[in-house]
């Protein structure tokens, strides 16, 4: 199963652009929502960008994180983009009602 990395948190513009894993479960989810977090605390964020270019499996960890990072940056006024979610990812987006808070940006 592959790692998020530093590399994968990156504030562009005033966004947090996460690239997340292939996988996306409990196991991973801790150190992603950690790392989003501090990251949102520490820079100058108005809105979370989630990458799901290599995203093939997510869980309910998965909403979990996104649902989290919403909450935090929404208090501001901020926003969560959803950018390359395939098929699988934006079903998953629309049967949790995510996609009534989170922008899924065409590719």
């Amino acid at each position: 199963m592959e790692q998020v990395t530093r590399e994968d948190f990156q504030v562009i513009d005033n966004c947090l652009m996460i690239r997340l894993p292939e996988e996306i479960d409990h196991h991973g989810a801790g150190l992603i929502c950690e790392s989003a977090d501090r990251l949102l605390l520490r820079e100058d964020v108005c809105n979370v960008v989630f990458d799901f270019e290599n995203t093939r499996f997510m869980d309910s960890s998965g909403i979990g994180i996104i649902m989290g990072r919403y909450r935090k940056i929404s208090c501001f006024g901020g926003k969560v983009y959803a950018i390359h979610a395939d098929r699988q990812i934006q079903r998953i987006l629309r049967l949790s009602g995510l996609n009534k808070i989170v922008e899924v940006l065409e590719s």
